[in-house]
């Protein structure tokens, strides 16, 4: 709890920054290649929680990794966070970086899982439909899920829309199993 909260405040604080300095693309950009070298790579993530590696050492190591790969504003912050002891939680500054960028964008990530991989047509009629139902920008991820039997479940926030058939009759063995049909 005390690292997302901490998180928070530091991507909350990154964000205002990057805005301001109209680097907001910019330090998207490289914290999606830095989650991508993370998730990646094992090691890298241990080595950026291991409270035995100095600070000196971590500054060094992360100059080294990302120079030239960064922006100025995204150099200085990982500075700033080797300084202050607080690259451990770097993959948690990033999930609420982007989480903070998208709300103050607009935009709203959608997964979607099939039964089968959707035609773009269908894809398009979803992300239309989303669009009318929440005023924002939708950001499709989709997944295949073979337990959905037939149609769709669509997961936003902490909203699911259940049109599969696997629901369906779930729905049908409920009434079965009460007498109501």
């Amino acid at each position: 709890m005390k690292n997302t909260r901490a998180a928070y405040r530091y991507a909350l604080a990154l964000l205002g920054v990057a805005e301001e300095t109209k680097q907001l693309d910019a330090v998207s950009n490289d914290f999606i290649m830095m989650d991508s070298v993370i998730n990646q790579t094992r090691e890298f993530l241990l080595f950026l929680k291991s409270p035995i590696i100095n600070k000196e050492k971590k500054k060094r190591v992360l100059d080294e990794v990302f120079k030239g790969n960064v922006s100025q504003t995204t150099s200085l912050f990982l500075r700033l966070m080797t300084t202050k002891n607080r690259e451990n939680i770097l993959p948690e500054i990033i999930h609420q970086f982007n989480k903070l960028r998208d709300e103050r964008l607009g935009i709203l990530n959608t997964e979607v899982r099939s039964a089968v991989v959707l035609s773009k047509e269908q894809q398009q009629a979803i992300i239309e439909q989303m669009k009318k139902r929440t005023g924002k920008s939708i950001r499709l991820k989709m997944k295949q899920d073979p337990s959905v039997i037939g149609g769709f479940m669509i997961q936003y926030e902490d909203t699911v829309v259940d049109g599969s058939v696997r629901r369906q009759l779930e729905v049908l063995a409920e009434r079965f199993a009460s007498g109501a049909v």
